[in-house]
């Protein structure tokens, strides 16, 4: 158990450095993420969501959140979950985020 929560840490550490690429901001930090799982010692299992539902990257940041997942030691496969529910706002970005894209404190919280 201990180890999967570090396998957790490692790869929520890796999705930090996944960059939406029409916001500039880290995935973690836009509030996307929703859960992470760890099955079989090998398997992660993200639970997210997007921004907008037509978001026209979702294909990219697929690809980089499995190979940010994968890139753990031990982690062997990835599997995305998208989720539509809780709908996501800007109540869900972290104070990094909503500062960086110039929203003003206590908007939208």
């Amino acid at each position: 158990m201990e180890e999967n929560k570090t396998k957790k840490d490692q790869i929520m550490d890796a999705l930090g450095k996944v960059i939406d690429p029409e916001l500039a901001i880290d995935i973690v930090n836009l509030g996307l993420i929703y859960g992470v799982e760890i099955e079989n010692g090998n398997r992660a299992v993200i639970t997210m969501t997007l921004t907008t539902m037509g978001c026209p990257l979702s294909d990219i940041l697929n690809d980089s959140i499995k190979k940010a997942a994968e890139s753990v030691d031990g982690i062997t496969e990835c599997e995305i979950q998208l989720v539509w529910y809780p709908v996501w706002d800007i109540s869900k970005m972290s104070r990094y985020a909503r500062v960086s894209l110039g929203i003003p404190n206590g908007f939208g919280v």
